[in-house]
């Protein structure tokens, strides 16, 4: 039996099939077949510092756009913030369209105020959504807890910024805590971890940590600011 000369010295041509004693007789039997040309994928090209050579492969899965972003919209979600958000905006379009509501409740830590949470709040302001944060919307001498409630009663949704001085504060079982009680009532809020981990959120409170949210080590603000603004766009 005649024996393919492929392995040795390849079918890269027609011609080449044509001269194998093993193939060249099926060509003139049955057409000719296409060329055999070598492909190697970048997925699978050897690395450059060694190891298994087989590079990192993007799933071109791991980005999606969630129905309520719009077709021209320049941030993208991970599957996994779709998942998380999609109850958030079903909450935002089954609620009543009330003029008087805020976009955003704000929640965060006292010690936070004036900064990451102050960068927070300007940058949701910048892009056009509407928010209740306590250091302008707290006049002095006005019961505290009756404010909030009030906040929390005329906004679409809630954020919470989870920085190491909200986590302490949690701890402490702080005002903080009480907002987030009532968030965590209704499928209404949206952790925004910062300067920390969803781990060590759990360790505090695992209600909370288990809702996963966006997380400024992925995102900078900016880019969650229109997150949310496209959340709560009616």
């Amino acid at each position: 039996m005649a024996r393919c000369t492929a392995p040795v010295r390849g079918h890269r041509t027609a011609s080449a099939r044509a001269n194998c004693p093993a193939c060249g007789s099926r060509s003139r039997g049955y057409g000719s077949y296409p060329s055999y040309t070598p492909s190697y994928s970048t997925a699978y090209s050897p690395s450059r510092g060694g190891g298994s050579g087989r590079s990192s492969i993007h799933s071109s899965g791991k980005h999606t756009r969630p129905r309520w972003s719009h077709s021209g919209s320049s941030v993208t979600y991970t599957q996994a913030e779709v998942r998380a958000l999609t109850p958030i905006r079903e909450t935002v379009e089954s609620r009543p369209i009330q003029p008087e509501l805020r976009d955003v409740f704000l929640c965060h830590a006292w010690d936070d105020r004036k900064d990451a949470a102050k960068l927070l709040h300007d940058q949701l302001e910048s892009a056009s959504v509407s928010v209740w944060f306590s250091e302008k919307d707290i006049l002095l001498g006005t019961p505290l807890m009756r404010e909030i409630d009030k906040g929390l009663a005329k906004s679409r949704i809630g954020i919470v910024l989870v920085t190491p001085a909200f986590l302490s504060r949690i701890k402490g079982e702080g005002i903080a805590d009480k907002e987030l009680s009532a968030l965590l009532a209704r499928d209404q809020l949206v952790p925004i971890i910062h300067d920390t981990t969803y781990e060590a959120l759990r360790e505090v409170s695992p209600l909370l940590g288990s809702r996963t949210g966006l997380n400024t080590s992925e995102d900078s603000m900016e880019t969650i600011a229109v997150k949310l603004a496209e959340l709560v766009s009616i």
